[in-house]
């Protein structure tokens, strides 16, 4: 999968997670989302 590719795949699943969520669902599902990614990214950094 190239990388325009996986951007496509990704927005289509977040509209698909959004479909049946409130505004607050999705605050909450972002939040969540956004700490597993800088999680991540901090482990990956720090990895030797």
């Amino acid at each position: 999968m190239n990388g325009c590719e996986l951007v496509n795949f990704i927005s289509i699943v977040s509209c698909a997670i959004a479909k049946e969520k409130t505004t607050e669902e999705l605050s909450i599902l972002a939040a969540i989302f956004t700490q597993l990614g800088d999680s991540l990214a901090t482990i990956a950094i720090t990895r030797k």
